[in-house]
This record gives structure tokens, sequence and C-alpha cells, in this order.
């Protein structure tokens, strides 16, 4: 017997969560399909939400914890330190914070199937067949950086990522308990950095590069063996996943697929910051979905192909960080003026999501 819904989400992440509540808010019949065996297992991301977000959407404060200051280090571990009065990101309790997203929008009438993987998707006639048991007029692929959905549907990929690793540590004492430990090494995370952040009852320890180069934890940890005392630390979790950092898919969307969060690429290429514009286009793909179905509103494709962040001056900025700032450079230009003032733009002025 076939299950016929309005719409079929692909993948149980930020997007596809806020994307099914936007929908069944407004009405709409969405039935979303998520392979893990429920909310918040087998986490891949760190969970770090910059302050934008925040501001946007009402999380719970009892799984977040605000972090206001930056600590930079150099490869040679000097370091500067950056603030803002106006800034803050939060680290969350990420499985309980996708407990939460998931209830959310099950009460707002969404279905959700957890422990079932979107295998297989077709066109039939004006409908979308899929796992040859759902029928959809609309096809979300929110199923992730090597998304499935893309392939069967011939959309764009991927093919630029970082490779993130990530343990979170009990008993790992910061120095300063609301500083962002960002590190800067070619070396040991060429593309990015590694980090040390507070997290709600743990400490965040991880770094990612750009592949096909392969984060070394443990190596990373020896080299801060100057900075923190892990001797009486422990890890608790460990976690990991590809980053992609090439900027918007093309296409992202045909008739009836569209695909959203880092199944479209909208990641910033520069900071690798993406829960942002998961939660706010998944939103957003919601209540256009919804105008179109219901009042007969502007194709989504057509509106989020003017919307979609393109991120042109973010590539630009990586393509420069990865081919002209050696660590020897890095060393040279960390208390200079001019660096300072570029570190605190990225870190602390409000982000664009274009």
């Amino acid at each position: 017997m076939t299950i016929k819904t309005d719409i079929i989400i692909a993948g149980g992440g930020f997007a596809g969560l806020a994307c099914a509540k936007a929908l069944a808010q407004a009405g709409i019949g969405v039935t979303l399909l998520e392979r893990k065996k429920e909310a918040g297992v087998g986490m891949h991301t760190t969970g770090i939400i910059v302050g934008e977000c925040a501001e946007e959407f009402a999380l719970p404060a009892h799984l977040t914890r605000k972090v206001t200051d930056v600590r930079l280090y150099a490869p040679s571990l000097r370091h500067i330190h950056l603030k803002s009065p106006n800034y803050f990101f939060l680290t969350t309790d990420t499985p309980a914070l996708m407990r939460h997203l998931s209830d959310e929008a099950v009460k707002a009438g969404a279905v959700i199937h957890y422990d079932t993987a979107y295998e297989k998707g077709e066109k039939q006639g004006g409908q979308l067949a899929v796992n040859g048991k759902f029928s959809c007029r609309f096809l979300i692929g929110a199923d992730g950086p090597r998304s499935k959905v893309a392939d069967d549907f011939a959309l764009g990929r991927n093919t630029k990522f970082l490779l993130g690793a990530e343990a979170e540590y009990a008993g790992l004492q910061l120095d300063d308990t609301n500083a962002f430990y960002c590190f800067l090494d070619q070396k040991l995370a060429f593309g990015y950095l590694g980090w040390v952040i507070p997290g709600v009852a743990v400490t965040q320890v991880g770094l990612a590069q750009r592949m096909p180069a392969r984060p070394d934890i443990d190596a990373f940890v020896a080299r801060m063996k100057d900075c923190f005392d892990f001797s009486k630390a422990g890890v608790v979790a460990r976690r990991g996943g590809l980053i992609p950092v090439g900027g918007l898919v093309r296409p992202f969307a045909n008739e009836n697929v569209i695909l959203l969060g880092d199944s479209a690429g909208i990641v910033s290429p520069l900071t690798a910051g993406g829960i942002h514009t998961a939660l706010h286009y998944g939103q957003m793909l919601g209540q256009l979905l919804a105008q179109h179905l219901k009042q007969q509103g502007p194709h989504p494709a057509d509106v989020l192909a003017r919307t979609y962040p393109r991120f042109y001056l973010k590539q630009t900025l990586r393509f420069g960080y990865e081919r002209f700032a050696p660590n020897w450079l890095l060393n040279a230009v960390l208390t200079n003026p001019l660096f300072t003032c570029a570190a605190g733009t990225v870190f602390f002025k409000k982000k664009r999501l274009r």
C-alpha cells in the first residue's frame, strides 16, 4: 500500500527538521525519513551556533552555553585575545537539542520515521515515488553532504570538503571559561583550525582539515600539552564528519526536488558554519512550499535561486588561506594590528547569510 503525502523530507538534521516544522505549522502533509534510530544519535556536528542564529531562533537555555571571547593561537602557540561587547557564540548539548527540534516538528504535525533511510526516489507521472512505499508531490533532499537524493535526480554534488573530528572531555579545566580557543596550524589543521571550547557539561576539543588530509586529534592534543592539562580529563564522546566548503551546488533543484542544508552546499566556505543557514533556509523553504501548494505562490526553487547564499568572497578568502598562509607567516602576523582587525571581523562581524 502506497502512503501518500504532500512532501517527503530525506534527512532529519537541522535543515530537515526546520522545514518539517514550518510545513506542518502551515497545514501541509509532511513525512520525514531519517536513517538514525532516534533523534540526536550519531551526531556529526560540533553544535556551535553563532549569535545571529540564537537571535533568530528561540533555543532552550538549558541546552546551550554562551561563549563571548576568542583566544586565537598561531602555530607557535602565541595568542591574542579577541572580544566584542555585542557578539557571542552558543555551544549546545547537540543530541538533546536535536531531540527538542524533533519533538517540536512532531507537535506541529509532522510525521517522522526514524530508522528509515531514504533509499531511492523516482518520478512517476506528476508524483514522486520514494522507497517504493511513499508517494509525494515534492521531495526535499536534506540528507547530508553526499546526498543520495542529489544522485538519484542528477542534481549538483558537493566536491570540496573539510573532514572534522571532535572529542568531548569531562574534567578538562580551562583558564577562561568564556573563551573559544582557536588554533591556526596548517600542518595539523590545513585549511581550517583546531578548537577547544567550553560546552554544556563538557569541553569540546576538535579540528578539521581540507580533504584529502585527515584530522588527528591525538596529535592535536599532544601539541597543546603546554596550554591545557589533559592528565585528569577523559573522553566521554567522539564525533566527526564531512563539511562541504565548495559553496552552493548547481543545479540544486528541479521541478519536484529541492536540495537543502549541507546537501545544497549552503555552508560557509570560510568558517564552515552551517547550522544557521540550515535552520533559516529550512524554515524558509517550508513556508515557500506551503504558499506554493495552498496559494499558487511562486515555485520555491525560483525564490531560493535568488536567496540561497553563493559565498563568493568567502570562497576567495578560503582559496587565499589554503595557498598563501603557511605557518611561518601565521606566526609572523599574529600580533599585527591589521591581522588582529581582520580576525576580529571574521569572528565577530554579524554573519550575512549570503
